[in-house]
């Protein structure tokens, strides 16, 4: 059976116009699958655990505990930054760090992801990242951690989404796996309209809010980016123009359409963010049992959860 190692840039698909989660769900699409073994990263509010399932792909999770990998790092580095040689080499790591950012966030395409330069690229920041923290822990909790993801993917056929940084020591530590055949892929209308979702819940100064409501409005949604998204994404950028009335009448359309084919984390978003805006319009008793009803929630984001409690002890303010 042959193995498909599809990269994933985690939360930074949300900073991606032509890589984020919509694209992932075309590239799933072009290659022809309807399930995913999981190998990436353990977050729960994971943007493609909304994406995926919403468009009828299933996950298999596969991905090992990797909780002892991360708290194993962090002992190490407590450990070196407690000498002065170990501060360099904290130093000299925390600049490949940074490469390593900044190579992921620039403008990136998924072919370009996978593209030999860019894993050289990535391959070249790791090894720098190896030497300056020595061998020995620096080392072997990566090496671990992609060890037993390599155990957990052995054997297995079709499509793996597997992180992007994984890409260079997963391909030869997996016999017969390959990179995916992107040929003739072009992102399509399920990548855009995600993209433009995302812009719109990451506002800047200099954004021009008419345009991007405008956007918003002509946008019919879909299985990805539902019109109830739409709708919570324009009360966002009203909210943040402090006009109240719009923003709630946005919301209050988003709730009544919630239902059970919808993202996942859809419902919480749009129930903890009505109740901000009720409780700025001094309905504070409605707005408690909006908060409530969205720690009642089976499922709801962390920002969700931490939006409703906070208001429940404290009433919101809209702060301009």
């Amino acid at each position: 059976m042959s193995l498909t190692l599809l990269p994933d840039l985690g939360d930074l698909l949300r900073l991606q116009p032509q890589f984020n989660a919509g694209t992932v769900v075309e590239a799933l699409r072009h290659l022809g699958t309807r399930e995913v073994h999981w190998a990436t990263g353990p977050d729960p509010d994971h943007p493609l655990r909304d994406a995926l399932p919403a468009a009828g792909i299933q996950l298999q999770e596969v991905a090992p505990d990797w909780a002892w990998a991360d708290a194993e790092h962090e002992q190490l580095l407590s450990f070196l930054g407690q000498y002065p040689q170990g501060r360099e080499r904290l130093r000299q790591a925390a600049q490949a760090g940074r490469d390593l950012a900044a190579l992921v966030t620039a403008p990136l395409t998924l072919p370009q992801a996978v593209s030999p330069g860019l894993l050289a690229q990535l391959q070249t920041l790791l090894d720098a990242e190896r030497t300056a923290l020595d061998e020995g822990p620096g080392t072997r909790w990566r090496a671990r951690r992609l060890g037993e993801t390599g155990q957990a993917l052995a054997g297995q056929g079709g499509v793996a989404l597997v992180p992007l940084d994984d890409l260079p020591g997963l391909l030869p530590a997996l016999p017969g796996a390959q990179l995916p055949d992107l040929s003739g892929f072009v992102p399509g209308e399920t990548s855009r309209l995600r993209a433009l979702a995302d812009r719109a819940w990451q506002l800047g100064e200099a954004d021009d809010l008419g345009s991007l409501l405008a956007a918003l409005a002509r946008e019919g949604g879909d299985a990805v980016t539902p019109r109830a998204e739409l709708d919570a994404a324009e009360a966002h950028i009203y909210l943040a123009a402090g006009e109240l009335a719009a923003a709630r009448a946005r919301l209050e359309r988003a709730a009544h359409a919630l239902t059970d084919h919808l993202p996942r984390s859809l419902p919480g978003l749009v129930l903890a963010r009505l109740g901000q805006v009720r409780d700025a319009q001094g309905e504070r008793d409605l707005a408690r049992r909006t908060y409530q009803a969205t720690l009642a929630l089976s499922y709801a984001p962390q920002v969700a959860r931490e939006a409703a409690q906070a208001g429940l002890e404290t009433p919101f303010t809209l702060a301009l």
